[in-house]
């Protein structure tokens, strides 16, 4: 039985991978610090629905911790390594930037501290879209420029995959970082647009539009991001490319691969589909752009297509009455 670890496995992302390995076959070592970012009981009871599994070990802890990722990777001899563990979210980089310092930047240090000590088949590692910034280019492709980020939470992302790429030139890791596009779904995070407005349209309470909605995002159902991220699992970096869409480094066995639909939403659409699933209307306040936001995004998927075959696609409408519908379930509404 092959082994994978996932960092940040009681996290929204990280649950659903975890779920998707152990229902493959997999056995699963998975490390969340069960921190306060957003309410520690819905990681518990993510947490919850994988520890039935005899095949999944959970591990507390945080990953800046120095020495506990290697301890990890000595003891489990991880093939797959699935980092997904940080610290998101666009406005609270604004508000609290040395938690993305510690999460995200000495954090990927330790584990690719301890994948130079202790080599995986392949490591797969969390970006975000985030990092295309004021690219105003859609839509975005792996091989543009990324050089414009306007918030600090997408800078430490750029760096992680800078870490990453001189780890895999200095020591032949073979690496994958996947930029992630606007992910929603069951068990979601309560900090994301979606439940929040899902949370404020169940009671009837107004919900907050930025730039007066005019804003797209390429929103990625969940379990079509698992597929993905399982497909490029086996998807070892190498030295040939696929073409010239590539992202493959030329001194590295290392790429980058966005994860999305390739087929953005206008917001107000996303809020109607909300309303929809949740039989009732929403009530907006109008707001300007947030610092550090952007007005839309866009993910070019040829290459991800190519390196794992047919994408899912879970329809918009399907995608948010399963999570309304969780919703409901999970809160007794």
């Amino acid at each position: 039985m092959r082994t994978a670890l996932v960092t940040g496995s009681a996290g929204f992302i990280g649950y659903h991978l975890s779920l998707g390995l152990l229902r493959a076959g997999w056995r699963v070592v998975g490390l969340d610090s069960l921190n306060a970012y957003y309410d520690p009981a819905l990681k518990r009871a993510r947490l919850a629905e994988l520890e039935p599994w005899p095949q999944f070990t959970p591990v507390t802890g945080k990953l800046e911790q120095p020495g506990l990722l290697a301890e990890l990777f000595a003891t489990h001899r991880p093939e797959r390594v699935l980092h997904l563990a940080a610290q998101a979210g666009v406005r609270h980089s604004i508000e609290a930037p040395r938690d993305y310092v510690e999460a995200n930047m000495l954090g990927t240090y330790e584990l690719l501290e301890a994948a130079r000590a202790h080599p995986p088949a392949h490591m797969l590692l969390a970006s975000t879209s985030s990092v295309y910034g004021a690219n105003a280019d859609m839509p975005y492709a792996e091989t543009d420029r990324a050089d414009t980020q306007m918030s600090f939470y997408a800078a430490t992302k750029k760096a992680n995959e800078a870490m990453a790429h001189s780890y895999a030139h200095l020591y032949g890791l073979p690496v994958t970082m996947f930029r992630f596009f606007t992910v929603y779904g069951p068990w979601g995070r309560p900090d994301m647009a979606y439940f929040k407005f899902t949370r404020a349209i169940l009671r009837d309470e107004p919900i907050e539009v930025y730039n007066h909605g005019r804003m797209r995002r390429d929103f990625t159902y969940i379990d079509d991001l698992v597929a993905a991220i399982l497909g490029l699992a086996e998807a070892v970096p190498g030295s040939a490319p696929v073409g010239d869409h590539d992202s493959l480094s030329p001194v590295a066995p290392f790429r980058v691969v966005n994860i999305g639909a390739s087929q953005p939403i206008e917001l107000m659409d996303f809020i109607r589909a909300i309303e929809t699933a949740c039989g009732c209307a929403a009530r907006m306040r109008m707001l300007p752009m947030q610092p550090g936001d952007v007005p839309a995004t866009w993910a070019e998927t040829r290459l991800l297509r190519d390196l794992t075959g047919a994408l899912a696609h879970t329809p918009l409408a399907s995608g948010m009455q399963r999570f309304v519908d969780w919703y409901r379930d999970y809160y007794g509404i």
